[in-house]
């Protein structure tokens, strides 16, 4: 192993025998031995990555990628099939919520039992007892059955050992995902203190937002192999770009399997998202939606810094004063930008038989993402006539240059600075 070096993976398979229908007893076993069929899944074929004294590496991937596999052979819980691992120093690990605790056990028991298994004496575990209980803040309850506690609480108790046992290597599989706010942040203030002082770490979770907060590389793993690894916040838009083609396409997939289409759904305009939810009295009517721009591609991916227009066609039997509204939000309801037609012209639109209306956006304004679109037809006392909540969704993706990143109106200014002549 390379002296910088904590972690060494070097070429790692593992398989699994998957059982059709197995049998649980050995009766069972004897009288119906055609039962214990099964298939050998291959879930990591050959991973190779190492990680440095004080790193802080994220795995990530879609479930069965082999990530949590992964960090439970770097804890020695299971063994590679070929290859090897070499991990340097005393390892700390918080693979599933509650192992290495007995639930007929006080949680003040259990303290010293865990921390025996990572490796601490009874003399060192008397002699950190008291910060382990200080940052759990579970003194109340450390001398109830740990059988007793909620999710979050196995959490808070388990977390505080293992950040106590002065570990060179601190192993997380998902388990942050537990507890209340502000102990989770208290946690990712502690995990950035450990790292501070040198303790590696890896983390396993399907939260991109923690991975991103702590480490500073994160490894892909997709069919038991790496597909990229490097910057986070890089390598989570190429994942997240991936994870929606694939959304997208399983949808399409789906439409024609089940013989739908779009404009064939009740009450829902064409090409509207078939989750849209509609209200108002379609006294105007919105008969259809769509998004369009030069750089589109299927699916509704667009390219960074690429314009688009979205486009709202609607009818009516009678003469009505109003506007239209669009607003873009981000996949997480943070409304993004909002326009309506009365705001940008200080006109009002009437409304008398068909006609459409089209928005368009400067695609530089919109980062890396995924979007949803709400349109609203409203009266000029802003009673809703017409709305589309999720009328449509779409993707802001990495251009054909791998551009990412929004520009931005900036100047350089250099003083004392020489300039070399070409």
């Amino acid at each position: 192993m390379e002296s910088s070096n904590v972690i060494e993976v070097k070429n790692i398979t593992k398989k699994f025998k998957i059982y059709f229908d197995k049998g649980s007893s050995l009766k069972e076993k004897m009288l119906f031995k055609k039962r214990n069929h099964y298939e050998e899944r291959l879930v990591l074929r050959g991973i190779s990555f190492d990680i440095k004294k004080g790193e802080a590496v994220g795995l990530i991937g879609k479930n069965g990628c082999g990530k949590s596999t992964t960090l439970k052979m770097l804890t020695r819980i299971m063994y590679p099939d070929s290859g090897s691992i070499d991990v340097k120093g005393r390892v700390s690990s918080l693979i599933e919520l509650g192992a290495g605790f007995h639930p007929d056990m006080s949680g003040r028991e259990n303290i010293y039992t865990n921390a025996a298994i990572f490796g601490l004496t009874r003399k060192e575990i008397d002699h950190r007892i008291n910060d382990i209980i200080d940052f759990s803040e579970m003194e109340d309850f450390l001398d109830n059955p740990v059988r007793t506690y909620s999710s979050g609480m196995y959490m808070r108790l388990a977390f505080a050992v293992a950040i106590n046992v002065d570990a060179d290597v601190l192993l997380i599989d998902e388990i942050l995902g537990v507890g209340d706010v502000s102990f989770q942040t208290k946690c990712f203030e502690k995990l950035k203190e450990i790292k501070k002082n040198g303790t590696t770490i890896v983390i396993v979770s399907h939260s991109l937002e923690q991975i991103s907060r702590i480490c500073e590389r994160s490894i892909w793993i997709e069919e038991g192999k790496i597909k990229e690894e490097g910057v986070p916040e890089i390598v989570h838009r190429h994942y997240l770009t991936q994870m929606e083609e694939i959304r997208l396409q399983k949808k399409e997939t789906d439409r024609e399997k089940n013989g739908t289409v779009e404009n064939e759904l009740p009450d829902i305009p064409k090409g509207c998202f078939d989750q849209a939810v509609r209200t108002g009295n379609q006294s105007v009517c919105i008969s259809e939606v769509k998004i369009t721009g030069e750089s589109l591609k299927k699916g509704n991916l667009l390219p960074i810094r690429n314009s688009f227009e979205i486009s709202v066609s609607y009818d009516t039997d009678i003469s009505v004063v109003g506007k239209i509204s669009i607003s873009i939000l981000r996949d997480d309801n943070i409304l993004y930008c909002y326009s309506d037609t009365f705001i940008d012209t200080q006109k009002y639109i009437t409304f008398d038989r068909a006609g459409t209306v089209r928005l368009k956006v400067e695609g530089h304004y919109l980062a890396v993402g995924n979007y949803i679109v709400h349109i609203v037809i409203l009266n000029s006392e802003n009673h809703v006539l017409d709305s589309l909540q999720h009328a449509l969704d779409f993707r802001v993706i990495a251009d054909e240059n791998g551009y990412e990143t929004i520009p931005m109106e900036h100047h350089w200014f250099l003083e004392h600075t020489k300039i070399e002549e070409e």
